[in-house]
């Protein structure tokens, strides 16, 4: 296999002059000796003129002669090559790309929505311009292929309670999941020649006909995560109270109306309404 050769080449400038010193000047030949073969000097400095090309910056030229890779231009500037010689134009720049949100199984066969967001650049011309038929569209059908073996490694969403404790997940751990989308894409793009830059997920969502499902269960999960909390602080306070009215001798509460205060105080620590108080304005008998 060949590889990308960078060439040094005419100045364009200097060309140029010649260019117009020859071909006015045999224009000038022409018209003083009316000769036939001066002529063939006014279509040879013709000819020459299709050899100037010019390079801007961040883009390249590769050339061929005869369906041979003769080398690639890189530097920018002003330059005159071989007139047989065929010019194709590649970017150097920086490219972003952002696929189409792709409909993939997780890791727990979940079916979710995705996309990804694709930062590249050709850094070899010869690979990406005979390597592969097509670079451009080698990167949009590449990029989803990785993003679609990607969801297919990690699940969405970590499900502890049904024995799914995963440490990356595609919604929670996105440096990992995009440093591996990074490497996969990078992989597959080396062969024509192209750099990754940035890889990272642009969309993620469940899809539709599951979507209301799992967020009922996520719903779910947070609200018996927010309760297992309430209970616990509400566990310590009346704890806390029961020590604190016997150390200070506040009051002398039996085991049945120590029961019935921490029945009170956990319905109103634990309930979802404000409690409305009633003072018993008697003694504890009433």
């Amino acid at each position: 296999m060949k590889e990308e050769k960078i060439i040094e080449l005419a100045n364009g400038y200097f060309m140029l002059f010649m260019f117009i010193a020859m071909f006015f000047g045999s224009i000038a030949l022409l018209v003083a000796f009316r000769h036939p073969l001066i002529v063939l000097l006014v279509v040879a400095s013709l000819f020459m003129a299709f050899g100037f090309v010019m390079v801007q910056p961040n883009n390249s030229r590769v050339l061929l002669l005869f369906g041979e890779y003769v080398g690639t231009i890189k530097k920018n500037g002003f330059y005159w090559v071989n007139p047989f010689y065929t010019k194709k134009k590649i970017s150097l720049r920086a490219s972003n790309f952002d696929s189409e949100r792709l409909k993939v199984n997780d890791k727990l066969g979940n079916p979710i929505m995705i996309s990804t967001i694709l930062v590249w650049r050709v850094f070899d011309t010869y690979k990406a311009a005979f390597d592969v038929d097509n670079f451009e569209n080698f990167v949009r059908v590449q990029t989803d292929a990785a993003v679609r073996k990607l969801a297919s490694m990690y699940p969405y969403d970590n499900f502890a309670d049904e024995g799914h404790d995963e440490d990356i997940t595609l919604r929670s751990s996105v440096n990992e999941v995009s440093e591996a989308l990074e490497k996969e894409i990078e992989e597959r793009l080396l062969i024509a020649g192209i750099e990754v830059l940035e890889a990272r997920i642009g969309y993620l969502a469940y899809a539709q006909e599951i979507a209301n499902s799992m967020l009922k269960r996520q719903q779910a999960t947070a609200i018996v995560a927010a309760r297992h909390k309430i209970v616990e602080g509400a566990v310590s306070m009346v704890e806390m109270a029961i020590d604190q009215l016997s150390k200070k001798k506040v009051v002398d509460l039996d085991d049945e109306r120590k029961a019935a205060m921490v029945s009170n105080l956990m319905v109103v620590l634990c309930g979802d309404k404000e409690a409305a108080p009633v003072v018993n304005a008697g003694t504890l008998n009433h």
